[in-house]
Parts: C-alpha cells; sequence; structure tokens
C-alpha cells in the first residue's frame, strides 16, 4: 500500500495510480489522507474509489470534533457554571454501555469469578 502525501485534485490519483501500475506491474493498494486543513481537498469515499484509491483514513476528524465539544463544554461551565443544559447533546451512560456492549463483558466476567470460587 503506497500513500501520497498531499494530493491536490482527483486526477492526481488516478494519474499516480496509473503510473504506479505502469511501473510495477502490479495493482498497488493506494491509501488517500483526508485530514482537515491539509492540501488535499475533503474529497469523499465515492469519488476517491472511483479514481482507484483502495483506502481512506480519517485521522484527526473525530479527535478535532471531540476537541472542539470539549472547548465548548468548558465555556459553558466558567460562563454558566454547570452542564444541565448540555446533557441533551451527551452520550448517556446506557448509550455508552449498550455501544461498548458493556454488560456482556460484565456478565462474562461475573461467570469467570463465579466459576474460579467453585
Amino acid at each position: 500500500m503506497i500513500f501520497p502525501e498531499a494530493m491536490t485534485s482527483l486526477d492526481h490519483y488516478k494519474q499516480f495510480k496509473s503510473a504506479l501500475s505502469q511501473a510495477t506491474g502490479k495493482d498497488v493498494p493506494i491509501l488517500a489522507n483526508i485530514t482537515e486543513f491539509g492540501q488535499t481537498p475533503l474529497f469523499g469515499c465515492e469519488e476517491l474509489a472511483s479514481v482507484g484509491v483502495d483506502m481512506v483514513l480519517y485521522p484527526l476528524s473525530a479527535f478535532r470534533a471531540m476537541n472542539k465539544a470539549a472547548e465548548n463544554v468548558y465555556q459553558h461551565l466558567l460562563s454558566v457554571g454547570n452542564q444541565e443544559a448540555l446533557t441533551p447533546q451527551m452520550q448517556t451512560r446506557a448509550e455508552l454501555y449498550e455501544h461498548l456492549n458493556y454488560h456482556s463483558y460484565e456478565d462474562k466476567l461475573d461467570q469467570l469469578f463465579a466459576d474460579n470460587k467453585s
């Protein structure tokens, strides 16, 4: 897999893929690193696939969104003094546990410790 740095157009990906295939005689997988605020435009997966990109990474998207959300929470806490108005925007404990499949793991641990006691 090859990651061409800072491609600025879809055509560049297409040309790169073609040149690489000709040079190696192989279909070498291409990785696109789509990070906000970089040189590569924010192309979509379908656009990238159409020019031969095999894998797309979004390495900082969630991190940047989480940082901005955290900043907003702390600004709100500084100005209002509590987080009550923000709770509708937050993931509940039940949602977190569901996402993590928490209760299944808890049940397995309970069973493991119960088995060890016998």
